[in-house]
């Protein structure tokens, strides 16, 4: 499905009626299905979970796709940046701001070539590690306490050097490992999410 566009630059600010987090996954958008895009892949696996998968819209404000969910009163802003990896800190600040969000109430989902391909572990704030889109949300967003999920794409083997190894797609063997792979990830984040921050007493999910 074609995002639809949104021009809206005019269109104030989102108030806050309740709680509410970002989930932001990072990549090169014109890269998607590649090693370093897994963060978007994930993201979208989350969409479809939470049923909104049909409800990405693009917003020029913070040029990303965008999409809103709710489950157990909490609210999600769901963004993918349509931005190159080491400016998607641009596009998460700009989010953060129309959504009224602070640093502690963002996701980021992204690659990490020191886990293998199905590993997954959240991180609570901390340094980059050497990650260029988890650089440039630091430095955009001047405060280091995003939770990060990383998910795994282990390291390239023989001559193969690192910056092609993860702008590359995936093997068709890995693509097949993924696809259990992304479902788990975005099972794990949310079932943490929820854990943290959904208020108490609210049943029933809804997109």
């Amino acid at each position: 499905m074609v995002a639809a566009e949104l021009v809206g630059r005019a269109r104030p600010l989102v108030s806050r009626a309740g709680p509410r987090v970002m989930v932001a996954g990072l990549g090169n958008y014109g890269l998607r299905g590649t090693r370093h895009s897994v963060g978007m892949a994930v993201v979208d696996r989350l969409a479809r979970q939470l049923a909104v998968a049909e409800r990405w819209q693009v917003d020029r404000r913070c040029c990303a796709d965008v999409a809103l969910a709710t489950t157990r009163g909490l609210e999600l802003v769901l963004l993918k940046p349509r931005r190159l990896m080491n400016l998607n800190g641009l596009s998460i600040t700009s989010a953060a701001k129309i959504y009224t969000l602070c640093p502690e109430d963002i996701y980021l989902v992204h690659d990490d070539l020191d886990k293998a391909l199905g590993k997954v572990a959240i991180k609570l704030g901390g340094s980059a590690r050497g990650h260029n889109g988890v650089r440039s949300c630091i430095s955009a967003l001047h405060s280091n306490e995003m939770t990060r999920l990383r998910v795994g794409i282990g390291r390239p083997e023989g001559e193969v050097t690192v910056s092609s190894y993860v702008l590359a797609p995936f093997s068709a063997g890995e693509q097949e490992r993924l696809e259990q792979v992304l479902p788990q990830a975005a099972t794990s984040l949310l079932e943490h999410i929820l854990r943290r921050r959904a208020p108490a007493g609210e049943p029933g999910d809804r997109g």
